[in-house]
This record gives structure tokens, sequence and C-alpha cells, in this order.
């Protein structure tokens, strides 16, 4: 039996309508943000979710930053109790703003993501990933973003944190501006690669060209009013395989198709599990 416990990962996005409210942390801001029911008033808290995952079989969770409700060091310890208690690893703190890329703030971002390390080592994450930048892909806008990446990455590696980026935003838009940043870095950062952030024709070629490098991954699922498109979500996994990445699915539910999110979640991971546990789909062509 193929032993998949390691493939799957949860991150609290999945769970927003759950959580409700957020905590939209900026760069600019001097004063922490107010609690805000972005998505609702919520059904759990954040501490709740650790073992929420572990009820499911889930040993792994992603926190989005505007999840936490406190950067103070007692939360920060009980939520890693919580964890460690339930016995799931934080893989992943996602730092959710800041702009490396923009030449009037991105010092000033910059210095903000490095402050983020500590709650990362607070939580005991082993990877936190940042925005690239949300600038166009200029020469000058990816080599200010490649200069910060590089400090932000030796902070991280001194404080035992592997720092991960994602093809996101406008910096980022096709294979040739990530493989440039990584192969620029040469190995000092990771990259999350995420199945909706592409959805233009050709992704598939696209997220080929990049899968291989991935150290993470965002499987986002796409859902219509007739459920989860199995056939694209199946070809993103099939085609990370045969590109060769290796590492853990994040489940990213992101629709109100089941009313509770966790049916969608572990559908999404029924469905990895189909295609891992088969090794392609039947028919692979498209590769």
């Amino acid at each position: 039996m193929v032993d998949l416990s390691e493939r799957f990962t949860v991150s609290t996005w999945s769970l927003h309508r759950a959580l409700g409210f957020t905590y939209p942390y900026r760069p600019a801001d001097r004063e922490p943000p107010t609690r805000q029911p972005t998505y609702g008033e919520g059904m759990i808290e954040l501490i709740d979710v650790p073992q929420q995952c572990a009820d499911r079989g889930l040993s792994r969770l992603e926190v989005c930053s505007f999840h936490l409700p406190s950067l103070l060091p007692g939360f920060l310890a009980d939520f890693r109790g919580a964890a460690q208690r339930a016995g799931v690893k934080v893989q992943t703190l996602l730092v959710e703003d800041g702009d490396l890329s923009n030449p009037e703030t991105a010092q000033r971002d910059a210095d903000w993501m490095a402050g983020w390390l500590d709650i990362a080592v607070a939580l005991g994450a082993e990877n936190m990933r940042v925005i690239a930048g949300k600038a166009q892909p200029t020469d000058a806008a990816l080599t200010r973003a490649e200069t910060h990446l590089r400090r932000l990455a030796e902070l991280a590696a001194a404080a035992g944190v592997r720092l991960v980026i994602e093809n996101w935003f406008d910096l980022l838009p096709g294979p040739a501006e990530v493989n440039r940043v990584l192969d620029a870095l040469d190995g000092k950062v990771g990259l999350n690669g995420d199945f909706g952030n592409w959805e233009r024709a050709g992704k598939y070629d696209d997220l080929a060209k990049i899968m291989g490098r991935a150290e993470l991954c965002h499987a986002k699922g796409h859902y219509s009013g007739a459920g989860l498109d199995v056939e694209d979500y199946a070809r993103c996994v099939t085609l990370s395989n045969f590109a060769g990445y290796t590492g853990p699915f994040t489940l990213i539910y992101d629709s109100t198709y089941h009313a509770d999110e966790w049916s969608g979640i572990l559908e999404e991971r029924d469905c990895i599990a189909a295609v891992l546990k088969n090794g392609a789909l039947p028919d692979h062509s498209f590769l």
C-alpha cells in the first residue's frame, strides 16, 4: 500500500469561512490590525485547526498570516503547543502582504517580512512563503526583488527556516520569470508551485516548466456549479509528477460548492490520492 500520509497539507485559507475573522497585517501599519469579520463570524478559532486536521488524518498545516489573532509570544506558544499535541507539523507560514519589487517601498517591505521570521520560528514553521513582487516583470523590478530575496533567504537560513516564493502576482507571470529568479538565487530560495495562480491558456505547459523545481505545492481545485473539475485537477497533479515533483500537496479549497469546507478539502485529497496511487492519468499525452 502506498503511504501518502506526508503528501498532504491543509492551508488555513481553505477554512476561511469556518474561521471567519481575519487580521490583515500590513507593512505600513504601526499598530496591530483589528479583528475583522471578513468571511463572517466564523465557527472555530485558529487554535482549533491542528486538532481538526489530526481528526481527519492530516498531519501538516500552513498558516496564513492574516489568520493569526495575535503575534504575542504567549499565543504563538499556545498554538505551537496545540499543533504538537495534535501531531501536526506547521509546514509554512504564509506572509500575505508586501512587495519586494516596488522601488518606493521594497526596503520597508523587506524589513517587515524579515520581522515575520521570528513568528515563523515561534510557530515551529519549516518554511516561510513571501510575495516576490507585484510590479510588472521588468529587468529592474526582477533584480530588485532578487536582491531583497537574497538577504531574506540568508536571514531565514540563519533562523532555521526555508524561504519560499510562489508563481503569483505580476512579477512572476510565467515560467521564464520564475526560473530567472530561482536561477539568480542559486538554491537559496525555494518554490511553492500553485495550480490556481496561472489560469490562462497554456497553463499546463507553463506549470510543467516549474513544478520540477517546486518544493511545495498549493493544489487548488477549480469548482463550478457541477462541482470539482476532476480532469483539470488530476492533470495538474499528473504533470507535477512527470516534472519530478515529490513534495506535499497543500489542499486549497476556495469555493462555496460544499457548505462544509472540510468536505471540499477531503474531496481534493481523495482526488489527488487516486492520481498518486495510479501513477498518472490513463491518457497523459498532454505532457
